[in-house]
């Protein structure tokens, strides 16, 4: 597989706004989440061009063993991310998907590549702070109950379980480990109403930046908020993701 194949394999929509790209905004989803769950590039301008991380396990890549380890899911998509920094860029990330973006922030700067203009981090404690309850273990049945599938039918739910506990593992078995904060701003966001983190733990990601932290709540919003708040979430990304770098 070429380079150019393994890049857009991972990140999708990767040179789909090649001709009005002023802007990349790369895009981390949830557990048992593919790149298709996320729709933002529909309510965001031309200018910015949507790249959906699309990890193993799920959806095209499907006959790809999901990862289990954050530090490998960091290792293979740094080097891609920063292939393409020419753009001023920002992460987004939802649950999982943020402790992916900030890790990989982290080691984009050991990299010595150029670094996000702001992470929106959602719906995720700080690193550092302690699992409520570890899931990744559970017999299949009581994974089951735990689960946020939405509208998804129960055949689907039992076919998406594997995936589900591979991500719990990378999410679960991670090892926070203190580094100097980043000097990316932060926009740590969650639902009001999402019964997996509370204001303590997101407010601790202040600690995380040197620069400037912004905590956004969603009134009455569940933890998958981002299914159904598409346009309200691309508005608060294009109010702080500036015009220009």
């Amino acid at each position: 597989m070429t380079a150019g194949a393994v890049a857009t394999a991972w990140l999708r929509g990767l040179g789909s706004r090649e001709l009005t790209a002023q802007r990349r905004l790369f895009v981390f989803p949830h557990a048992a989440a593919g790149a298709s769950a996320y729709r933002l590039a529909a309510y965001l301008p031309d200018a910015v061009e949507v790249c959906t991380v699309q990890l193993p396990g799920r959806e095209n890549r499907l006959a790809e063993p999901a990862l289990t380890s954050l530090d490998d899911a960091v290792a293979a998509l740094a080097p891609l991310i920063a292939d393409h920094t020419d753009l001023p860029y920002a992460f987004f990330g939802h649950s999982m998907g943020s402790l992916i973006a900030f890790e990989t922030a982290r080691r984009l700067r050991a990299l010595g590549t150029r670094l996000p203009d702001r992470l929106f981090l959602s719906g995720m404690r700080a690193p550092g702070l302690p699992d409520r309850d570890l899931r990744h273990t559970l017999p299949d049945d009581k994974l089951l109950a735990t689960a946020e599938f939405g509208d998804v039918d129960a055949e689907l739910q039992e076919l998406l379980l594997p995936l589900l506990r591979a991500d719990l593992t990378l999410c679960e078995t991670y090892t926070h480990r203190a580094e100097a904060p980043l000097p990316c701003p932060l926009t740590v966001l969650a639902g009001t109403d999402d019964e997996s983190v509370d204001g303590t733990e997101l407010a601790g990601w202040r600690e995380h930046t040197s620069a400037d932290f912004e905590l956004h709540l969603f009134p009455g919003a569940p933890h998958l908020y981002v299914r159904g708040a598409e346009r309200q979430l691309a508005e608060t990304i294009t109010r702080t993701f500036p015009e220009r770098g």
